[in-house]
């Protein structure tokens, strides 16, 4: 069921996903010392240390899906504590997120040299849940710069550790 603040058109959106998908939404998350979005030369989003994600999102995703992976985002211990564990979260380590819109997660080339993007959601069923995605992860309190939804953008990383954790709201990997 979609949230009761979305605009009608979009809570009949949802209301049309298919029931019982098996498509989830999914995310590349890096631990970053500081990343960057360009658009045009133009920044749209810069943090330093922090968390990058990388959200794709699926045809039949709903939002539960973007507050599961929102949620389980903001509470993943990835940063390190005093005996240098990784027992922090990215609020507990005073970091923010960069989250980018990546519709590519889906792509499929299991047939062919030419990746399929067919599991990807409809850019109107993208848009929405990607800004949902970043409202959850402001109201978990923390600070969360996006890239520009559709654009062509580039995204500069300094990865931390390196650190890369793959998560799905289907919890399949």
């Amino acid at each position: 069921m979609a949230p009761a603040h979305l605009p009608e058109a979009q809570r009949l959106l949802f209301s049309r996903c298919p029931v019982g998908s098996t498509k989830e939404m999914r995310a590349v998350v890096q631990r970053v010392l500081r990343a960057r979005v360009t658009v045009d030369a133009r920044t749209t989003g810069q943090i330093e240390r922090g968390l990058l994600v990388l959200l794709g999102v699926a045809s039949g995703d709903q939002p539960a899906d973007a507050q599961y992976m929102a949620e389980k985002i903001a509470a993943l211990r990835i940063f390190e504590d005093a005996e240098g564990k990784m027992n922090r979260n990215v609020t507990e380590a005073g970091g923010a997120v960069l989250a980018v819109s990546q519709f590519t997660l889906y792509g499929d080339a299991r047939r062919g040299k030419r990746p399929s993007f067919d599991a990807a959601a409809r850019p109107e069923q993208a848009r929405t849940l990607y800004e949902l995605f970043v409202e959850y992860i402001q109201a978990a309190g923390l600070r969360c710069e996006t890239g520009q939804f559709q654009a062509d953008m580039q995204v500069e990383l300094v990865n931390d550790g390196p650190v890369t954790i793959l998560l799905d709201s289907q919890k399949l990997f």
